[in-house]
């Protein structure tokens, strides 16, 4: 199909603005992204379904690069995996970070260099341990005392790994109580305060197997000012000059993680990453020299910020329902493939496609099929009135934590994932089914 973009429509009267750059109107009310239109897309390969535009991510990668080109920058695994994404960050210049032995494994099976990966995780497992150390990753960070003697252990007295320690510096930022990881009284990390993280860089320069190259720090997500960073950045600038101090070594790496904030809606704020990165950079020169520090090479792990706005979700309204003054539009997915609404409260904005329509607007909420009353996926948001069963919805902003957070819930399988790119697309993680569930099913 050939695409035609149709002329520009006035500001404020059909905002794109946090779609992927590639999307554009076509005739009768249709949307393109990558060239391809999204009605094509759901009627080849059904809904609900998740599409991600290639050359959004890639795109995204190289702004990161030109803003930090002196510094690591790691692609947050857990935000969205897969191999051709694997490829993507790969042939971007990126690192990676994962979470588990299943990520690291699917990296590093798709070609990604073990080195240039980081493992993370408040709990790692004996597996996880033991595929870091087959593997070669490049570093493993420290999350809890019992985890130095367990990996100093599984390294052996001839082996040698490099380690950083994850330290809570007090801060407190991210947009919902359930994604403020700088604080305490939170499972991630050693405290600043009571002298944890002290105590776990004394342990690991004990152990002559484990190489401490430095520090790092998460402090939450969806994050969208510069100064929470800053403060973080300056008191880790601290800790590590009472390192030198306490054990006479500078430590050459600092990595002040991700959690850098998008916009969900038009309008809603994002984080300014060249702001970011101009303050960190000043920040980390003036704190180590007031230190009398070397400046340590800065890392960052971005993972929502690079895939969230180059993904769009597609679904099929099944139902409308007038329920007194409300009315609910039913759909083909719900919280089995994206939970957050449900976990965060987090708000979106589904936009009709496929057909354009003259009725006004009406103010609808966007529910799942599942059997749940918090199976929301966008409640009070603006649809077309005459809005009904077998139309199109599409929810841009969609590429991060939706499929890596998707469950089997109801057993309604999780849905494929289309890449488009240059008026191409294809499938990159075909649709789970009930041939999936019965196959793991081995009991009688």
């Amino acid at each position: 199909m050939t695409i035609t973009a149709l002329p520009e429509i006035p500001a404020g009267t059909d905002d794109l603005s946090i779609w992927p750059a590639s999307t554009t109107r076509l005739p009768h009310g249709g949307l393109a992204v990558g060239g391809v239109s999204l009605a094509e897309i759901a009627e080849r390969f059904d809904t609900p379904a998740y599409v991600v535009d290639e050359g959004e991510v890639r795109e995204r990668c190289r702004t990161y690069r030109a803003a930090f080109p002196d510094s690591p920058v790691l692609y947050a695994a857990k935000a969205f995996l897969s191999r051709a994404m694997v490829r993507w960050i790969r042939k971007e210049g990126l690192g990676l970070d994962v979470c588990s032995a299943g990520e690291l494994e699917l990296a590093v099976t798709a070609g990604f260099p073990p080195e240039r990966i980081v493992l993370h995780g408040n709990a790692k497992s004996p597996r996880d341990i033991e595929t870091a150390l087959r593997l070669g990753v490049g570093r493993i960070v420290i999350d809890s005392p019992a985890e130095i003697a367990r990996i100093a252990a599984s390294v052996g007295p001839r082996g040698h790994q490099k380690v950083m320690v994850r330290v809570v510096p007090g801060v407190s930022a991210g947009g919902h109580d359930k994604i403020r990881t700088g604080t305490e009284g939170q499972k991630f990390g050693l405290s600043l305060t009571d002298g944890g993280a002290q105590h776990a860089i004394a342990k690991i320069l004990g152990q002559p197997q484990l190489e401490l190259t430095g520090l790092h720090c998460h402090i939450g997500s969806q994050i969208t000012e510069v100064k929470p960073y800053v403060v973080a950045l300056r008191r880790m600038v601290g800790l590590m000059a009472r390192v030198r101090d306490a054990h006479g070594i500078v430590l050459p790496e600092l990595d002040m993680g991700g959690g850098h904030g998008i916009a969900y809606r038009p309008g809603e704020p994002a984080l300014d990453l060249t702001a970011l990165a101009r303050k960190l950079r000043t920040e980390l020169a003036e704190s180590c020299a007031a230190a009398r520090l070397a400046v340590p090479r800065l890392a960052i792990e971005p993972g929502r910020a690079i895939a969230g706005p180059a993904g769009v979700a597609l679904y099929r309204v099944l139902a409308v329902k007038h329920t007194g003054e409300k009315v609910f539009v039913a759909v083909d997915g719900g919280m089995s493939d994206n939970p957050r609404p449900a976990l965060y409260g987090v708000r979106y904005a589904p936009r009709l496609v496929g057909r354009h329509s003259t009725a006004g607007v009406r103010t609808a909420t966007v529910v799942g099929r599942h059997c749940e009353a918090g199976d929301v996926l966008a409640a009070d948001v603006e649809l077309p009135a005459d809005i009904h069963p077998g139309d199109l919805l599409a929810v841009p902003v969609a590429g991060a934590y939706q499929l890596s957070m998707a469950s089997g819930y109801n057993l309604v399988g999780r849905p494929p994932v289309i890449a488009v790119h240059e008026a191409t697309a294809r499938l990159l993680v075909r649709r789970e089914t009930l041939d999936d569930f019965r196959s793991r099913d081995v009991g009688d």
